[in-house]
């Protein structure tokens, strides 16, 4: 192993794909890997400082295989937005490829998790640009999701290896529920990608690829310890079988919190966030049937119990107490057949099952009687046929159809029916010039109560000379109000305020009139939402550039529009007695997100690496501008409750929609000693301020209503390896300036854990 000029290198990791053997080099550049079985292998090198070298060598039986490795200095790409090249391959699982999208594409590698520390995909994600994991305002402490580019958690698509997950809080994905240590990467698509994943991803898709194909049979132990009591306990273990034509992988996963108080001057006994515990085992497992087909299967099923005591205290000295149960558990499954043709076509055929099961009550500690319960399991079927077809070396398609069906039995969405969808969609990738690839695609989705929508996707990706390279995308997206938009009916007792779908609205607050709990019903909201809800369309638009200037550094700058026309929205329709808000769901007819992105990384010197982003965001509502306009109550007046002043609105007092920061950055520092076998990270993220809700009642955010202070977060992990890396110690501290604020419920104090793992490996 040497640089371009000779030079011997030591310490860079070597890693054979795709059973991870690792090793580093000595002194002399060399290294040795013995006992491989014999067969095709992807040989990589890495080492910060240095391009990643990927390269395939064919190991013969009974003989030696050397290999003349060089390496170039330059930036190791760990989680930049890549140019894309029509060489890229899809998962062995999965024809469809999400790197060869029309939208921009973060890919976060499994080194880079590792070198970081993290236990949970929340934390992995929060430290990218232009993402931010937050609290559903309405939705309590237990609804946390992911926020990209403005787009809340309920426009992000998450999926496991390729295949959508259900089970949502609120509208909220809880990212806490999974664990990364049986990740091999993560892909990340802003904007409409309809094209590849349809409805649900008007905000973009998040996709988890597990860890697959091993020929040398290993296994993994890895266990953390520290605040909160915090235990994170894996085991993983993963072997060939069958003269190398099958192979099988095995994750489980234990994950205990103690929770934790951001709001003691409130709760004086008690937590915002729930003790929980975690159990979670998964696998993959895939076959040769010949040698044109492969038949393979995954797995996943994840519980997580918790219970939540809180007791309030009031201004007069009235004492409550609650109990907070919940327990959600979830499966998920998934077949498939891959078969390739003579003539260049590939097929494959997939079924996936998934189901997600809530059970949740809160009850009154002194008279021990539940106030709440709600109930529910969600399931999803869903069949899906792919092709690909490369008619020469600069055009390829890959195109599919596949329908699905959504059902819901539970206690708290009323009338609730099954929901049908189906598409089909086709996408290609063309290389007219050997700097330019264009992808293009097309996507229909239907949906049995609220029709369907054609969607067109197409992308550019120009290099325009050897520093720099262009990229635009565009893409449109439709998604169809979900049950809990149409039929739910939720009350959360200790923070008073209830949910009501649109499709049961006008029956819900009819039984609670005549029951004498209503106090106020906004008529002129009431007529415009009751029954009414419609889907929501979306167009995206991406456009930036890619500079680099040295090796050794690189720039990219962007810039993104997202238009929503009915976007869904939570607004208060009524007041309840006891001051309880109640809140339906309505379409907001013109808001957008806009802003624009940049990002850099530099290795200055031999194995360390610089590399920090930043987003700037603007979202708002086209309407509340003409509402305000036009006079309408009661967008026509601003109001200061602190002193009572009262103003006539301005267009320019509206501030953009709630839980959206206007200014988010990030900055990651990385460093390796490989003859001591140590990594270092640094990391620190910054989350500007953002609204929390609107306190003068005037239907719109101004700068008298209640906000979130901007606030910064410092993390730090530390790595040893020894025993030919077969064994790891780590120590990593997360939120070192112990910041935590009551309006953020989901944002713990300081956590500093202390962990081990072991690799065993046959040799």
């Amino acid at each position: 192993m040497t640089d371009t000029s000779g030079r011997p290198l030591a310490g860079i990791t070597i890693r054979l794909e795709p059973d991870r053997h690792l090793t580093q080099t000595d002194e002399k550049g060399q290294f040795i890997i013995k006992n491989i079985y014999p067969g095709n292998y992807t040989l990589i090198a890495t080492s910060v400082g240095f391009l990643e070298l990927n390269q395939t060598i064919t190991v013969e039986s009974n003989n030696k295989n050397f290999v003349a490795i060089r390496l170039e200095e330059g930036i190791n790409e760990l989680d930049a937005v890549t140019v894309h090249t029509i060489s890229k391959t899809s998962s062995p699982d999965n024809l469809i490829n999400i790197q060869r999208g029309a939208m921009p594409v973060t890919v976060i590698s499994r080194e880079t998790i590792e070198k970081m520390g993290s236990r949970r995909l929340d934390e992995i994600l929060k430290e990218q640009t232009g993402i931010a994991v937050v609290n559903d305002i309405s939705g309590g402490a237990r609804a946390t999701g992911i926020q990209m580019q403005g787009f809340s958690s309920e426009y992000i698509m998450i999926l496991i290896d390729g295949q959508p997950m259900v089970g949502r809080n609120s509208g909220s994905f809880d990212l806490s529920r999974i664990s990364v240590t049986n990740i091999e990467r993560i892909e990340i698509v802003k904007g409409a990608s309809s094209c590849l994943f349809g409805s649900e991803a008007l905000g973009g898709a998040i996709n988890i690829v597990t860890r697959h194909g091993a020929i040398q049979p290993q296994a993994l132990a890895n266990i953390q310890y520290g605040s909160l009591n915090i235990s994170d306990a894996t085991l993983e273990g993963e072997t060939p079988f069958h003269h190398n034509r099958g192979t099988v992988n095995l994750s489980a996963n234990y994950y205990h919190s103690d929770g934790y108080n951001t709001d003691p001057n409130y709760i004086a006994r008690g937590t915002t966030a729930p003790p929980y515990d975690d159990y979670s085992v998964q696998g993959r497992a895939r076959y040769q049937l010949s040698s044109k087909g492969i038949i393979g299967m995954s797995g996943r099923y994840a519980l997580r119990k918790s219970y939540m005591e809180k007791r309030f205290e009031s201004q007069n000295g009235n004492v409550h107490t609650t109990g907070d149960r919940q327990d959600i558990a979830d499966i998920n499954l998934s077949m498939y057949y891959n078969h390739d043709f003579t003539n260049g076509l590939k097929s494959m055929s997939r079924v996936y099952v998934t189901s997600y099961l809530s059970d949740m009550s809160v009850m009154w500690q002194q008279q021990n009687n539940d106030i709440s319960s709600e109930k529910f399991r969600q399931t999803l079927y869903r069949f899906e046929q792919q092709f690909a077809y490369a008619y020469n070396s600069r055009l390829k398609f890959t195109g599919g159809l596949g329908a699905g069906l959504e059902t819901m039995n539970t206690n708290a969405y009323t009338e609730a029916g099954n929901m049908a969808t189906y598409f089909s969609y086709l996408q290609l990738d063309w290389l007219p010039f050997a700097n330019t690839e264009i992808m293009g695609g097309i996507r229909y989705d239907g949906h049995n109560n609220y029709g369907g929508k054609l969607n067109p996707s197409i992308g550019l990706q120009q290099k325009l000379n050897s520093i720099v390279s262009f990229r635009v995308s565009a893409g449109t997206g439709f998604k169809a109000p979900d049950f809990k938009n149409r039929f739910q009916v939720f009350v959360n007792p200790t923070s008073n305020y209830m949910v009501i779908g649109t499709e049961v609205l006008a029956s819900t607050l009819a039984q609670l009139q005549n029951a004498g709990e209503i106090s106020e019903i906004r008529q002129y909201l009431f007529k415009q939402i009751a029954g009414n809800l419609q889907p929501e369309r979306s167009v995206s638009l991406n456009t930036g550039f890619i500079i680099k200037p040295a090796k050794n550094l690189k720039f990219e700058v962007g810039g993104f529009y997202h238009r929503l026309t009915n976007q869904i929205y939570s607004v208060q329709v009524a007041t309840g007695t006891g001051n309880r808000l109640i809140f339906s769901y309505q379409n907001l007819p013109k808001s957008y997100n806009t802003g624009f992105e940049g990002s850099f990384s530099w290795a200055p010197i031999s194995n360390l690496e610089i590399s920090g982003g930043y987003q700037f965001l603007i979202s708002k509502d086209r309407s509340v501008k003409d509402s305000i306009l036009a006079g309408n109550f009661p967008w026509n007046k601003v109001r200061n409750n602190n002193t009572g002043e009262t103003f006539t609105a301005r267009p320019s007092d509206y501030w953009g929609i709630e839980n959206r920061s206007r200014h988010m950055a990030n900055l990651r520092i990385m460093y390796s000693i490989p003859s001591a076998g140590i990594n270092i990270s640094f990391r620190t993220n910054y989350r500007g301020k953002y609204a929390f809700g609107d306190a003068n009642n005037n239907n719109f955010i101004d700068k008298y209503d209640h906000f979130v202070n901007g606030y910064l977060l410092l993390n730090a992990s530390i790595e040893k390896k020894l025993l030919q890396d077969r064994l790891s110690i780590r120590l990593t501290a997360d939120n070192i300036n112990d910041y935590t604020d009551r309006l953020i419920p989901g944002q713990p104090g300081r956590i500093i854990l202390f962990g081990a793992s072991y690799r065993f490996q046959k040799y």
